[in-house]
Order: C-alpha cells, then structure tokens, then sequence
C-alpha cells in the first residue's frame, strides 16, 4: 500500500455541491488548488487562494470557455510519474497535479428537456472534463480524481487517518471515474443517434449504462440471485421516486409486478384498481372510487388475488385498506398517495409493502429491453389502444353504448394481460380473464372457468381478444357463454369465417386494426 499526499489539487467542477468546503479543508492542508472559470470565482468569492489555469498556464482561456485545460502544463502535471518522467518534467516547467476533482457539463439534465436544441445540446458535451479524468484516472498510481461530490468527506477522513490517500482508495476513484467518462459518452451517442435518426432509430451500437441500485435477496426463485439496475442519471423513473412507507425491500418478483401494475392503471383516468399476480392482471375495475373499483376487481379472482400486488390511481385512504386486509394476504400496495388513516390501518400487517408513487404517471421509456439468447432484445413501447382510427363494426349487429364503452375497457386490460389473452368484462368490470395459454380457446375456456367459479354471470358480458381468432371455434365457445359483444384486432386469413360465425350467434363485434401480444 503507498498513501499520495496530494501537494496540488485541480479543481474544475459543474456540480459545485460542497465544493467551497471541500476545497477550503484541502488549503488548511496545504494543498494548492488551480481551477477553471466558475469554479475560480466561486472559491475566491469565499477566500480560498486559488491560481486560475490561465494565470499558470500562461495562457488565456479561449473560444468562449471551449479551451481551458487542454495544455502540457496540465495534462502534463496529472499524467507525470515522479520516477520516470522527473527530468522531462523539469526541463518543461510541468509541475506534478497529483490531485484532479472534476464533474462534467450537465448534458443528461439538459438534453433531458425535450425543447433543448442541438445547438445547446452540443455546447454542454465536455470535452476536457473527460481529458482531465481520463488522465487522471489512468495515472492513479500518482494522481488521485474525484468525480462524485459524494466522496469529499470519505477523501478528507482518509487524508487525516492516513496523512494521504491509499493506493486502493485512488484505485475504487479511478474505477469511479471510468464508469463516469463510459456514462457520459453513451448518453451522448444515443441522445445524438435519436435526434439525428428519429425515436424509432436503432443504431449499430447501442450503448447502455445502468447503476445499481439494490442487491436481492434472490431472484425469481431462492436459488438465483439478484441486482436492481436503473438507467444512469435517469431522474424520471418513478420507482427510484417513488416512496416506501413500510414493509420489506421489494424483492425480484415484486419488481417485475409493480411494473407491470404500473403501467396497467395508469392506462385509466377514473378511479381505477388493477390487482397483479406473475406479472399479469387478474382482476381489474373502474368505479365511482376506488373502494369500489377494489372490491370489483377483487371479485373477478379472489384466489389468484392471494399474494397479488395491487395497484389503485387514486389516493389510498383508510376504508379501502381496512377492506383490503380484510379480504385477502397482499404483496404490495402501489398508489399516488396515501392517507394516515390508510398507513394505521397497514401497521397492522408490517410486512406488506406500501409504495407511494408520484401522482403524474411517468411517461413510458423510449425503448423496452429484454434478453434473450445472449443478446438483447430492443424495441419501442406499446403505447398505444388502437390503429389510430375508430374501431370498425364488422357484424350486422351494432353494439349498444354500454357494451362500447366494455368493450374498450375489456380491450385496454387485455393489453396488459400475458398472451394468448382474452378477457370478459361486464359494468367496467373484469369477470373473467384467461392468460398466458398456447391455444385461444384455452384462454376463453379459462375465462369463463374464472368467472363460472368466482359466482360471476358471463350472461351479456364482452369479450376482448389481443389477437386476431383464427378460427370460428373460439366464438362458438363465447357464445354458449352469454358474451354479446367481442373485441379484436382482425386480420386473419379466416375473417370471413369469424364474421359470419358472431353474425349466427347475434353477437356484435368490432376490429381494433392493432394488437397488443405480450410475451
């Protein structure tokens, strides 16, 4: 272990959060600071000396700010060895910089406004940040940098423990630093790509970086284990938002149900309750409140209920809690606020998970990802109901306004429901849902088992399907059933053949133009 006691120190920061203390502590150890610009001023504003960049260069600051640090006499100090570079040094006037503290132009948070334009876009792309860091990092057998605000303190306690910082502590920075430079120009390679090609562009390379932000228990089961990543610097995702109230750390299953309840309510604007179980929905209503929408969507499936994750778009308030214990063991409750009523209510059952989101719904990512044999799946969300048109009546008959406004309900929840999907619905309400089955007729067999058990009457309910029937056999099913209306996106080689069978049964039936396969 070798410890550097750091003699001189640059500082050049755009994230200026504790940078006058940390620099004020380093001068009462007698570093020097050299600093750039802004950084300059605000430390000599509170009395720290400090030698601007220019001053020891020699040489003015250019281009508006664009040329700063790029000179021997820096590049020279931060990558110089002491053992080896000692007469060259000399010879050149480059004095050693065995300290570097930078943090690169703001370029995710400003690009992170959708009315930034590339001209401004480009003025905030670092370019001797990264220099700085990259030299730095490289030569951190004798030279420390710092690139998180957060790491001052655990700097300045090494410094007193040590007198200096250890060779594997500039080594964790150097590391740091990398992963920051990686970072940095991946978000500039997309954020080009997409401006340049459109949303819907996908490069050559794609070029991704993710944090850590919990490690599992396990994963899907005991023997697996598990870490949470969110996209880098990615400020909008909800969950890293999102507030727990109390209950255990989500776990890997817990994960990939609150998203997947997420985004199944935010699909409504009335009050709304989806309860989730393996990722899918199994019951799902909209009501005068969410009470209301609770206690129907309940009802659709009160045994896969057991263990759910629920997830309500209103406020969580004290009768419904009470009303959920009272029904059914819960894995996790997800709503946009909670009451102190609700939360007195939740003590009672420690363990349950009470996570409290923002009230606006995040907008969904620009691209989904998934793996698969080794590689990575990439493609752009499922947004959307429809084909951007009315849906189409195909039958003779026309569907009531009551059965319209079901099928669209029935149509938005089957989005969200895990293939082959189908899904019956009666008064905003889901009564039955078949999922995740190899054969369409499986999952409408499977739906009406679900409602024949939970008591519910299929009698004058609607059907909607993600996909298109191939065959009139599906229909046959619905109709001894009782379903009067059905919903489907259309396009089968065999159309004809399914219209002419909803036709014999008196059923109505419209085609959506799009469907909404999730695997």
């Amino acid at each position: 272990m070798t410890v550097l006691k750091p003699r001189r120190a640059l500082i050049s920061v755009s994230d200026k959060q504790g940078i006058v203390e940390f620099s004020s502590a380093l001068t009462a150890k007698g570093v020097q600071i050299l600093s750039t610009g802004g950084t300059a001023s605000l430390l000599a504003e509170n009395g720290i000396d400090v030698i601007a960049v220019s001053d020891y260069t020699g040489f003015p600051e250019l281009m508006g700010g664009r040329l700063k640090t790029l000179h021997p006499k820096i590049h020279g100090g931060i990558l110089g060895r002491p053992d080896v570079d000692r007469d060259e040094m000399q010879n050149n006037d480059i004095h050693l910089i065995d300290l570097v503290v930078a943090n690169l132009y703001p370029f995710e948070s400003v690009t992170a406004n959708p009315d930034t334009s590339l001209e401004t876009a480009i003025e905030n792309i670092d370019i001797g940040g990264p220099a700085m860091i990259r030299a730095a990092a490289k030569n951190s057998a004798h030279t420390a940098v710092i690139v998180d605000p957060n790491d001052y303190n655990a700097v300045l306690t090494e410094m007193e423990e040590f007198d200096g910082i250890r060779s594997e502590t500039r080594m964790q920075l150097a590391l740091k630093a990398y992963l920051r430079t990686s970072q940095y120009d991946a978000v500039i390679s997309n954020y080009l790509s997409g401006v340049n090609f459109g949303s819907e562009f996908f490069p050559s390379t794609l070029n991704l970086s993710f944090t850590k932000q919990m490690e599992m228990r396990y994963g899907e089961n005991p023997h697996q284990s598990a870490v949470f990543y969110l996209a880098t610097n990615d400020e909008s995702n909800w969950l890293q938002q999102a507030k727990m109230h109390q209950g255990k750390p989500l776990s890997f299953n817990n994960i990939a149900d609150v998203d997947a309840a997420y985004n199944c309510v935010a699909e409504f604007t009335e009050p709304a309750c989806v309860i989730i179980k393996h990722a899918t929905p199994c019951g799902v209503a909209t009501a005068i409140d969410v009470t209301k929408a609770y206690e129907l969507a309940y009802q659709t499936d009160p045994t896969s209920a057991f263990g759910g994750v629920i997830a309500i778009n209103r406020p969580l308030d004290g009768p419904t809690a009470e009303l959920i214990l009272q029904n059914q063991f819960v894995e996790v409750i997800l709503a946009p606020g909670v009451t102190e009523q609700a939360l007195t209510a939740l003590q009672n059952k420690p363990n349950i998970r009470m996570l409290e989101h923002a009230k606006v719904y995040s907008e969904p990512p620009d691209h989904r990802l998934s793996t698969a044999c080794g590689g990575l799946l990439v493609q752009s969300p499922d947004t959307r109901l429809l084909a951007g048109i009315e849906p189409e009546v195909v039958s003779h008959r026309m569907p009531g306004n009551e059965e319209r406004s079901d099928l669209m309900f029935a149509w938005t929840v089957a989005k969200h429901v895990k293939s082959n999907a189908i899904v019956y619905a009666k008064g905003q309400s889901t009564i039955g849902i078949g999922a995740g089955q190899m054969s369409r007729v499986d999952s409408a067999k499977i739906a009406a088992l679900k409602a024949a058990d939970a008591g519910l009457e299929i009698s004058g309910a609607v059907m909607a399907s993600d996909a298109f029937f191939p065959f009139r056999d599906s229909i046959d099913t619905a109709a001894e059933s009782g379903i009067t209306a059905i919903i489907q996106p259309g396009g089968s080689l065999r159309d004809s053949e399914v219209i002419e069978a909803v036709n014999d049964h008196g059923i109505a039936m419209l085609f959506t133009g799009m469907r909404h396969f999730r695997h």
